[in-house]
């Protein structure tokens, strides 16, 4: 198993427990929570069962049942609502003659978006049963990350604080891409892994895909536009796996990928059509916990005054190019490679691909154990899309630039840096000592201008483990 080494301890310790544990396991669609279950119990369980996309009640229960006589509890009756599947689980787990009693039910936001009732059926077998036990643990997953935070993980009723293990799974870094690509004998470059994160993002299922012998551009081809429903319908897919009315979320992340910088709310409220009120708020919140966009302070400004950001590569890409081939070009990518387009593109996506890797910066910068804030910044005749400002005096400006060389920093380049760096300093009036760092793929080439920048991180650097 590629990474998740932390994720894997968590759940061994909650094995090792000598109290049964409550577990919840989230993140989005295809980012390996399964897949992450079962490797570490070698598919070995007391109990498993998975929820069934768009079951209503009746099939959902059917299907329970159908779980709990193949995992040896063949006389299970008729279930006729959730408190009978879980009495019935219940019986499943005392006859049981497991060590430790691990049950696993998978998509379970699924079961429970259409009854009222499932949730108070889980806090009755968990508080009114299995916390009195000694041998339990009770492990829940889903791709509907709001539901399991709201219902399960952040619950204000019975569930309240009953979670006793929180594992939130993220995409892979760009290191573990590499390893990924590894174990598969992909032979890429660390630039080749990196172009495939920038449309692919970290998502596990989606570098399976990736296609030995192939370039990236003939994989990209393959993946969206070759018409082999790879990952054509990915992103009606995605969105409505996540969120039970996914549209509102939908409109959200189109007005956010119309603009790069990323919108205050009362734009994004203008420009998506979702009313400005606390549905907005929580449908953000949940949007960023999902990994889809990132919200931050710009420096200088209060919290309420917050812009958000849609990061998510596969979303961006699907936008730009994916939705944009109304011809059915099959090798429309491998088209773009030389063209302005796409030059242009690589340039945006670098800088979300340095945005993703924030802490593998900070390692580079070998500020990994000061206390940091990053924003970004507009002025008057200037943008800065990160600053890292420090808790030791220091604000790093961040400068993001692809190039397949080491960069040439250019007249217009240095003229450029010093207007942001003043007019930063005159618009916020923080006393800190600025220090311009670029972020390249390759480094910063010698020259006249380079004696300006305090400090590098390269490409090499965002491999970071």
């Amino acid at each position: 198993m590629i990474g998740r080494a932390k994720e894997k301890v968590a759940l061994l310790n909650a094995l090792a427990s000598n109290y049964s544990e409550f577990v919840a396991v989230y993140g989005r669609r295809r980012v390996g929570k399964t897949f992450l279950v079962r490797e570490t119990f070698n598919y070995k369980f007391t109990f498993q069962h998975s929820g069934i996309k768009n079951g209503g009640k009746g099939v959902q229960l059917a299907r329970f049942r159908k779980s709990l006589v193949t995992h040896g509890l063949s006389d299970c009756p008729v279930l006729n609502d959730w408190f009978d599947a879980f009495d019935a689980l219940r019986s499943l787990i005392d006859r049981s003659s497991d060590r430790r009693k691990v049950v696993f039910i998978d998509e379970m936001p699924w079961m429970g978006r259409r009854d009222k009732m499932f949730v108070s059926a889980v806090e009755d077998f968990w508080n009114g049963w299995a916390s009195a036990r000694k041998d339990v643990l009770f492990i829940v997953c889903g791709s509907a990350t709001s539901w399991i935070l709201d219902k399960i993980v952040h619950n204000r009723d019975g569930l309240h604080n009953r979670v006793t293990y929180r594992i939130p799974l993220k995409p892979f870094t760009l290191r573990e891409c590499e390893l990924y690509a590894e174990s598969k004998g992909l032979e890429l470059t660390r630039a080749q892994i990196a172009e495939c994160y920038m449309v692919l993002g970290g998502i596990p299922h989606y570098w399976h895909y990736i296609q030995r012998g192939l370039s990236v551009a003939q994989n990209i081809d393959d993946i969206f536009f070759a018409g082999e429903d790879k990952l054509e319908n990915e992103f009606n897919e995605l969105y409505s796996s996540l969120f039970s009315a996914p549209q509102p979320y939908i409109n959200i992340i189109t007005a956010l990928g119309k603009k790069k910088a990323g919108m205050a709310r009362e734009e994004l409220s203008q420009v998506s059509g979702v009313a400005n009120n606390g549905a907005l708020t929580r449908r953000l919140k949940e949007l960023e916990q999902c990994g889809f966009i990132r919200s931050f302070t710009v420096i200088g400004k209060k919290k309420k005054g917050a812009v958000h950001q849609l990061i998510d590569n596969f979303t961006l890409f699907h936008f730009r190019f994916a939705a944009e081939n109304a011809h059915g070009d099959r090798h429309f990518w491998s088209e773009m490679i030389d063209s302005h387009i796409h030059s242009t593109w690589i340039g945006l996506a670098f800088e979300r691909l340095c945005l993703e890797h924030l802490d593998q910066i900070k390692e580079a910068l070998r500020i990994g154990g000061v206390k940091t804030n990053a924003h970004a910044w507009r002025g008057p005749s200037s943008q800065i899309d990160l600053l890292i400002d420090r808790n030791d005096g220091i604000i790093n400006l961040c400068e993001m630039k692809y190039h397949d060389g080491r960069y040439p920093i250019t007249k217009d380049d240095d003229d450029s840096m010093r207007n942001k760096k003043s007019e930063f300093k005159d618009e916020t009036k923080i006393g800190k000592a600025i220090h311009v760092t670029y972020i390249t793929p390759y480094g910063v080439k010698e020259n006249a201008y380079a004696k300006n920048v305090q400090s590098e991180v390269t490409l090499d650097d965002l491999f970071r483990s």
